[in-house]
Order: C-alpha cells, then sequence, then structure tokens
C-alpha cells in the first residue's frame, strides 16, 4: 500500500494558501463581520439587563461612561471577531498591494531591457529591416489568431484590422488609425499628468476598454508611434496589424 506523502500535500496546502491569501483573508474578513453584527445584536439585550439593574441600584439614570462600564461585557465576543475581522480585511489589502508593487516593478524591469533590446536591435540592422521583422511578428499574429464568425468584428471601416495588444480585431483604415495616433500624442501634450492611457487609443478606435488598459500608456518620454502592417488572413482578406515603435509602458496607478 503506498503511502500518503503528508510532506508533499502540507507543502501544496502552504503554496495554494499563499497564492489565495488575499481571497481567503477577504472571505474570513466578510464572514467576521457578518458574525459580528450577530453577536452585537444578540449581545443587546443582556447589556441593557445590566444597564437597568445598575440603575435599579443606583436609583438614578447613569451617566455615559457607566454605562460603558455596565454593559460592555456581553459586547466582547462582538470586538474581538470585529477586531479579528478587520485584520483580516486589511491583510488582504496589503497582501495585494505588495504584489501589485511587484508585479509593477517587474513590468518595468522587462519593459526597459525590451526597449534597450529593440534600440540595439534598430542600431545593428536598420530601422527598416527592423519593420521587416515586425511585419513578420504580424503575419504570425494574423496566423495564429485568424478572425472567426464567432470573433465580433468592432468598428466601422473599409479594412479589417487586428489590434495585437489586446487580440481583437476591428474594421478601420490607416488614416484613422493614423489619426488616433495624433489625438493620442496631441493629449499628452495637453494633459495637465502629461500622458494618455491605452484605453484612451480604445476609445479613438471604437474598442471596448480593457482592465490593464488604464495602467499602460504612453507620456511626454515615450509617445506613441504606430507602424502599419498589411497582412492577408488565411481566408485571402486583407488585414492591417498595427504595431508600435513605442509600445505602451506602465503608467502606474492614477
Amino acid at each position: 500500500m503506498k503511502k500518503l506523502d503528508l510532506s508533499g500535500m502540507f507543502k501544496d496546502t502552504k503554496k495554494a494558501f499563499i497564492k489565495h491569501s488575499p481571497e481567503i483573508l477577504t472571505g474570513v474578513g466578510i464572514a467576521g463581520m457578518i458574525t459580528t453584527t450577530v453577536l452585537a445584536v444578540r449581545a443587546t439585550p443582556k447589556a441593557m439587563q445590566l444597564i437597568d439593574a445598575k440603575e435599579y441600584e443606583e436609583q438614578r439614570e447613569l451617566t455615559k461612561l457607566e454605562t460603558v462600564k455596565a454593559a460592555w461585557k456581553p459586547y466582547v465576543p462582538a470586538i474581538v471577531t470585529g477586531t479579528l475581522s478587520t485584520a483580516c480585511l486589511i491583510g488582504a489589502s496589503s497582501v495585494n498591494l505588495k504584489r501589485n508593487a511587484a508585479l509593477a516593478a517587474a513590468y518595468t524591469l522587462s519593459d526597459t531591457a525590451f526597449r534597450e533590446y529593440k534600440e540595439k536591435v534598430v542600431e545593428t540592422i536598420g530601422e527598416k529591416k527592423e519593420h521587416t521583422v515586425q511585419d513578420k511578428v504580424a503575419e504570425k499574429q494574423v496566423k495564429e489568431n485568424p478572425p472567426s464568425p464567432t470573433v465580433t468584428v468592432m468598428g466601422k471601416g473599409p479594412s479589417l484590422c487586428l489590434e495585437p495588444l489586446s487580440m481583437r480585431y476591428l474594421n478601420t483604415d490607416i488614416a484613422s488609425i493614423k489619426k488616433a495616433q495624433n489625438d493620442i500624442n496631441a493629449q499628452i501634450l495637453s494633459d495637465v499628468y502629461g500622458w494618455a492611457t491605452l484605453n484612451d487609443f480604445y476609445d479613438l478606435l471604437n474598442l471596448p476598454h480593457t482592465d490593464i488598459g488604464d495602467k499602460l500608456g504612453w507620456d511626454l518620454d515615450n509617445r506613441m508611434e504606430i507602424h502599419i502592417s498589411a497582412q492577408v488572413t488565411e481566408n485571402g482578406e486583407p488585414c492591417l496589424v498595427i504595431g508600435h515603435d513605442n509600445p505602451p509602458k506602465y503608467l502606474g496607478d492614477y
């Protein structure tokens, strides 16, 4: 009979807990708050009895401080669960903040490395050949992510177009894409913070927002530069692909 690997099970359980600790802490915190409310409601009749008994003993109305002293004990369980629940919710928020900070740092490092690598590629083979490489990448993207009848194509325009950052298709034309680029760069110059988000670009293309779209974008040091590649789908339909000479970078939580 095969023995149970308790050590392995413990490690797997520990990993799962660490991975899902924000969700677990949030769930415990919410459940604790509900329990706190129930305990507080149940404690109130007992507390009222203690107050009445103390007032009968003193033959007068109690002051606020005396009322608290007379009635606090029944509320101890509610106070304890409320404190622990608050700690769980704060802990969940803290874990999420730390993870988001770590992800932001990791993205910034990889983004910097990518930009340095791309600069060296352009220096080595030239901008024209670098665009040829981009076109090959665009060709592969269309081939591996072809439009299908089940995919909703957004927007209006004469040409099919792939937006590769979100892998969505839309109908547009080169002039509209170039205008969107110019509008984004104009927004960067006029905006009080000097930036424009990826979702701002999607608005101009009539595409729905994405979750990450408000955290990525362009600023005064990294303005939008688009390279449009002309490709053909597997069905023979012409398809534009939006490439980025300056990809959007992490802007943070504005």
